[in-house]
């Protein structure tokens, strides 16, 4: 144990002796333990962060997408995950089917995305327009805090009315009041029936900055004929189970089970949470290639450090220095290398995750800093053995006359 310890403070003064090459030589390893863990923490931090806002939704909310979106077995099919086209398959007709023959459905919006720019007096904003429901208050729990929302009969009737987010009602009017007035939307005129309170962001989206129009007005401004998505209320007291089941049987009289997803607000979680975690996994892969190339800087200034000390090398054997010796000191000088890298990783890993709170609930898991820490011991024994090894075999002899 004595030696053992000589061993290594002979190491850590070796070490200190070339501070910058040392430093230098860490940083791969510092990069890349720093770069796994603050993905990681952003990983999970996004993940938690989208978890709060669709448990938000309510329990008795359910989402009719394109394609099969089934990772459990437990979605629309049971089938192959991802083995849905995603083509858009939705039309009116559905719409009108599961409205008029769903017994358990409190209310069935239709739904799609398109960017299109508002404009008023010379005002322009380019934003996201939302093709909704009459029920979207209802549904989304977010009311007009000026005018209206649009009715069914507007909806049915595919008139041009539009209700604002407060932050799009602020860009486009200031302080003027929007009701009753008219913006340009697509070459179309619409009129202002209502401003909506302020509801913030949503799965990265800016909620009140966006505009919304009955998505069968949104069909004819865009010229589509396919409707995006459905979200749907339940009614209350019914089982969610029982829910989905009686709208997958609605669409399967003329959708294959391939065509569409019927997910509640914990199956979404889960589907979201499978993509989020292997995206995380897979630019924390991406991450920890640069520790690879750490522990090759390693190796390539440990086998520099040889070829400098051959005359250290044979001096220490001569006086009765084992090879086990030599090996063993080389080893722990590329052990704290990579050691000393790796905590100072974590260390700035961490840091970076603390930064990124203000946007993100980001934290840094244990098993994250173990992780990194393990794959840096790791790296600092790989890439040492050949070095360490070269330096063991040395000829004493032939090493005491190299010059």
């Amino acid at each position: 144990m004595d030696r053992l310890l000589e061993t290594f403070k002979l190491a850590i003064i070796t070490l200190r002796a070339n501070k910058l090459r040392s430093l230098l030589t860490m940083l791969g390893i510092i990069i890349g333990v720093s770069s796994v863990i603050l993905l990681i923490s952003i990983g999970s931090g996004l993940q938690t962060y989208i978890t709060g806002q669709l448990q938000g939704l309510g329990s008795n909310s359910l989402y009719v997408m394109p394609g099969n979106l089934d990772f459990q077995g437990g979605g629309s099919s049971g089938g192959t995950p991802g083995a849905g086209t995603g083509i858009l398959k939705f039309t009116l007709n559905h719409y009108r089917e599961l409205t008029q023959k769903g017994t358990t459905l409190q209310a069935v919006m239709g739904y799609s995305e398109n960017n299109g720019t508002v404009s008023y007096a010379g005002r322009n904003k380019t934003t996201q327009v939302a093709g909704v429901g009459y029920q979207y208050p209802q549904v989304r729990d977010q009311y007009p805090i000026q005018g209206i929302f649009f009715s069914l009969s507007q909806q049915e009737a595919g008139k041009k009315v539009i209700v604002l987010g407060k932050t799009a009602a602020d860009d486009l009017f200031g302080n003027e009041d929007p009701i009753g007035k008219k913006v340009t939307l697509v070459d179309n005129k619409f009129t202002v029936v209502g401003v909506l309170e302020e509801k913030g962001s949503f799965g990265g989206v800016d909620m009140d900055s966006q505009v919304f129009i009955p998505f069968t007005t949104a069909m004819t401004t865009f010229d589509v004929d396919k409707i995006q998505s459905f979200w749907i209320q339940a009614k209350d007291d019914i089982p969610i189970e029982e829910v989905k089941a009686e709208v997958k049987k609605i669409l399967l009289r003329t959708l294959k089970e391939d065509d569409f997803s019927v997910l509640d607000t914990g199956s979404l979680i889960s589907v979201i949470a499978q993509i989020l975690g292997v995206l995380t996994i897979a630019l924390a892969g991406i991450a920890a290639i640069s520790l690879i190339v750490g522990g090759i800087g390693i190796m390539n200034i440990m086998l520099v450090s040889v070829t400098e000390r051959t005359k250290e090398i044979g001096l220490r054997k001569a006086v009765g220095a084992t090879p086990k010796i030599i090996m063993t000191q080389f080893l722990i000088e590329s052990m704290v290398l990579s050691v000393t890298g790796g905590i100072m990783g974590i260390l700035l890993g961490a840091a970076g995750s603390l930064a990124m709170r203000s946007f993100l609930p980001t934290t840094v898991s244990l098993w994250s800093v173990l992780l990194a820490f393990s794959v840096s011991m790791i790296i600092g024994v790989v890439f040492g053995v050949l070095p360490a090894g070269r330096a063991a075999k040395l000829n004493p002899i032939q090493a005491l006359r190299y010059e």
